[in-house]
């Protein structure tokens, strides 16, 4: 019989034995965590991008909610990684409370579907349509920490969890930078995954569910592996603050330059790269895929955690962060040679401005995350300090020093920011003297700017903001226009008058206006163009201060009727206002462009309905040379479910710039020809709608192009662009695509496919007759639009003569009527009187043929040549 120290002695062998044959199990799988690592990092990018873009949809896209909507998640991950370090340090089976985290997460993201739809509904109408600065940015701060507080807390803890778990099944201590890295792997797949693939192929929504899924699997797989492990100890109490407070700064600091540095180097690529929701995503994909290198090249070197390591990083974070500096300004350039490679050369260009300075920044934060997890025991608290200083950096970036610095001088100061980080050390001097000569070099010689001069031309004045660089240039022909983010064109001098005829058109197809709203104002033209009609009162809402702010350099600072103007989201403007118009324009919208989207979606329309006074009437322009066929027709069909009498329209019969207007009224009805004649003959306003070509109704009834059947059968079945399914915006390769194409090639074919009928436009008696002219009218006018693209090149003076004048005389003799062929004919004609007589006269000729019952020809020809009509 053995004693009872035997027995114990026995007891603990055989306690030991279960412990190694376990510990050897645990070991041998280690990589069963890396699929849960990964998974977890691909869902949580993919709840960013989605509850950014919708919760953008609530606040709109003005930089205070953009900043609202980051710091809320960063704010919720700070707090969840301070508030769960104990209990995850603490737990005998991290596998279940990280179980429990990913299941929180899967709910709340289901939640969310309905929650922050409704959230955005609610929240306009409370801020109202002019908030003050300080409530706004309470509500930007308050609705997405709110909304999104259970998954975001959750978040904090996971990366905690998974370091615990990972330690425990690799039987070693210092896991954390390779935990982070391949956390941060899976967020660069769940980037391009979810904007790529997922969104495109299944809205919000859908994608949310797939999302949910993901967190189901890896609390699922946690505690099959958890149940398999057993029971572990708990980690032994730890003091509860971090002994080095120099650590604590470097982490805050940290944090607060790298989402700084994103940040900036976003807004300056947005000068030269397309802006679309695929350039933002290879740019975060970029920054991620530096950060998950440079963590797990870290974690393969197997360095120590030392102040020589962390003052080499913090030195070689520095030197990229100024070599980034250098190298922006050849940025447009490389694009420019990166463009024949689509969204892969976008891509390529995002890599080269991210990759070696987010390795530095991946590697710094897993030597800082393993120096708090040698403390504590846990990576939590390394993960909150982070968080904290990335929650207040794009407030730091946007309203302080891309302001007062501009964007690209803010590289430099993010660089300096790195190195008064170097801690204590004889080579300190050294490598910061070196390093900021090297700034000091860049910043007495700065860059040009991005905004690119035509030859011959000079940049007049430029306003850069925290959302955009606005830019007014001149070129050599003295055409001044407004760019923003250097290559979006929005409007100048040379478009004045088709500006004034996009706010004439919707106005004089009103009976009586006297409301008008703009949304989205360019360089005001069009705005100013709707004070000029009697009886008008405009107001101009606009998204941009730095574009207000350039306004002085297109219009009169001080017009007779000055229009009313208000710098806000266009989105949330309408959804929070509570006035009636008569009429509401909103303006050309590069559909490719972030953001833009989301004003042409079915939500936004039923919200600008809903803002019409009795008779109301809403006019959409579209830019038929930024589009491709499927966004236009998912636009259309969006358009009709919230107009089912909606008609389209054209603005002029230019082939360069063509313009579709998409115009729908509040109650229906036909149009009142008389009462348009009635307008158009009217002293004061003929005064001003005559010189834009709008003389008599079928001046303005000739840009008709189709009513509600003919829209419908020209958009068939397919998508809408919703809120929830977001085509348009999605759909930027494609309208990025369209505009390397001909400027006339989606004009032509909606021309085509598009066949106007009367009926839908007329009503009432001597329908018939104008239907006749109406319809000859509608005939010259395409074949106009058919001869101004078949010109080759840019024609002028006797070679624009020979190649124009065959289309415009059988446009003329479609309908003798169709001014836009007469007068440009008979200015041939003039033209060549003083330099080839006979040509002239067999012009004159043939318009005369061409239009008989039009005298000027016939009285030409006898004036001159003293010929009479045969």
């Amino acid at each position: 019989m053995q004693s009872e120290p035997d027995i114990t002695m026995i007891a603990s062998a055989e306690r030991f034995a279960r412990t190694a044959a376990s510990t050897r199990g645990q070991a041998a799988r280690p990589w069963a965590l890396v699929p849960i690592v990964t998974a977890s990092g691909f869902a949580g990018l993919g709840y960013e991008i989605v509850w950014t873009r919708q919760l953008s949809l609530a606040l709109g896209t003005e930089m205070m909610a953009v900043l609202g909507v980051i710091a809320g998640f960063f704010g919720g991950l700070a707090l969840g990684a301070f508030a769960l370090d104990r209990l995850i340090r603490r737990a005998t089976s991290p596998w279940r409370v990280y179980a429990v985290l990913e299941a929180v997460i899967a709910v709340w993201g289901l939640i969310s579907v309905w929650l922050l739809p409704a959230a955005g509904r609610v929240l306009p109408p409370l801020l109202g349509t002019e908030p003050s600065p300080i409530l706004l940015w309470a509500g930007s701060l308050a609705l997405p920490t709110l909304a999104l507080l259970p998954a975001t807390m959750a978040m904090g803890g996971t990366l905690a969890a998974l370091e615990r778990m990972t330690r425990h099944a690799r039987g070693e201590a210092r896991v954390t930078a390779g935990v982070y890295g391949a956390n941060t792997a899976g967020a660069l797949a769940g980037t391009l995954a979810s904007t790529f693939l997922l969104i495109p192929a299944l809205g919000f929504s859908g994608t949310l569910l797939c999302l949910a899924g993901i967190n189901a699997f890896c609390a699922l797989a946690a505690l099959a592996l958890g149940s398999a492990a057993g029971k572990v100890d708990a980690e032994q109490p730890r003091p509860q603050r971090i002994r080095d407070l120099r650590l604590t700064i470097t982490l805050f600091a940290t944090g607060l330059l790298g989402i700084t540095f994103e940040v900036v180097v976003v807004r300056l690529a947005a000068q030269v790269m397309e802006d679309t929701v695929y350039t933002f995503a290879g740019l975060l994909a970029a920054y991620l895929l530096g950060t998950a290198a440079g963590s797990l090249l870290w974690q393969r070197t197997g360095r120590d955690a030392n102040d020589a390591n962390l003052r080499g990083l913090l030195a070689a974070t520095a030197f990229a962060c100024i070599t980034t500096a250098a190298a922006a300004p050849c940025a447009g350039r490389l694009v420019e040679v990166a463009s024949a490679a689509d969204i892969f050369g976008e891509l390529a260009v995002a890599i080269a401005l991210f990759l070696v300075p987010a390795t530095a920044m991946g590697a710094l934060f897993g030597l800082l995350a393993q120096r708090v997890s040698d403390q504590r025991g846990s990576v939590g608290t390394a993960v909150g300090i982070n968080s904290l200083g990335a929650c207040i950096a794009p407030l730091v970036a946007a309203q302080f020093l891309i302001p007062a610095l501009g964007a690209w001088t803010a590289l430099l100061a993010v660089a300096v920011g790195y190195l008064l980080l170097l801690p204590p050390g004889r080579s300190v001097l050294l490598w910061s003297a070196a390093l900021a000569t090297f700034a000091l070099v860049l910043w007495l010689d700065p860059a040009a700017p991005l905004t690119r001069v035509p030859a011959g031309g000079a940049l007049l004045a430029v306003r850069e903001g925290p959302m955009a660089t606005a830019s007014v240039v001149d070129d050599a022909a003295g055409t001044r226009y407004l760019e923003v983010n250097g290559h979006f064109r929005m409007g100048g001098t040379s478009s004045t008058r088709s500006d004034y005829r996009q706010a004439m058109l919707p106005l004089l197809l009103h009976e009586a206006p006297h409301l008008a709203l703009f949304l989205g104002i360019g360089t005001g033209a069009t705005m100013v163009g709707g004070t000029q009609m009697p009886g008008v009162s405009v107001h101009g809402v606009e998204l941009s201060r730095e574009v207000v702010d350039l306004l002085p350099w297109f219009v009169d600072p001080q017009p007779a009727s000055a229009p009313r103007l208000t710098v806000a989201d266009a989105r949330r403007y309408v959804a929070a206002d509570t006035s009636q118009h008569d009429v509401i324009i909103a303006d050309l919208f590069h559909p490719a462009l972030d953001g833009s989207g989301a004003l042409y979606t079915v939500e936004h329309f039923a919200a600008v309905k809903r803002r019409l006074a009795s008779g109301g009437i809403f006019c959409q322009w579209l830019p038929l040379y930024q589009l491709d066929m499927p966004s236009l027709r998912a636009i259309i069909r969006g358009f009709l479910d919230v107009y089912p009498n909606g008609a389209a329209w054209l603005n002029h019969y230019s082939v360069r710039t063509p313009m579709l207007a998409l115009i729908g009224t509040r109650d229906g009805g036909h149009l009142d020809v008389d009462a348009l004649e009635t307008r158009l003959h009217d002293p004061m306003t003929a005064k001003v709608v005559r010189p834009l070509g709008f003389e008599a109704p079928i001046d303005l009834l000739g840009q008709y192009v189709g009513g509600p059947r003919a829209l419908s059968a020209f958009a068939g079945e397919g998508p809408r662009n919703t809120d929830d399914y977001p085509f348009v915006t999605f759909d930027a390769r494609r309208n990025v695509r369209a505009l390397r194409a001909a400027p006339w090639s989606l004009l032509l074919a909606v021309m085509k496919d598009i066949q106007p009928d009367p009926s839908e436009l007329l009503a009432g008696p001597g329908r018939d007759a104008l239907s006749a002219r109406l319809d000859a009218y509608w005939h010259a006018r395409n074949r106009f639009l058919e001869a101004g693209a078949s010109l080759p090149g840019d024609p002028r003076g006797a070679a624009l003569i020979d190649a124009a004048s065959p289309g415009l005389i059988d446009a003329l003799r479609l309908s003798p009527e169709f001014d836009p062929a007469y007068g440009p004919l008979m200015g041939m004609a003039r033209s060549l009187l003083g330099s080839d007589r006979a040509a002239a006269a067999r012009l004159l000729r043939k318009i005369n043929e061409a239009a008989p019952t039009r005298p000027e020809a016939r009285e030409l020809l006898l004036r001159e040549f003293g010929l009479r009509n045969e």
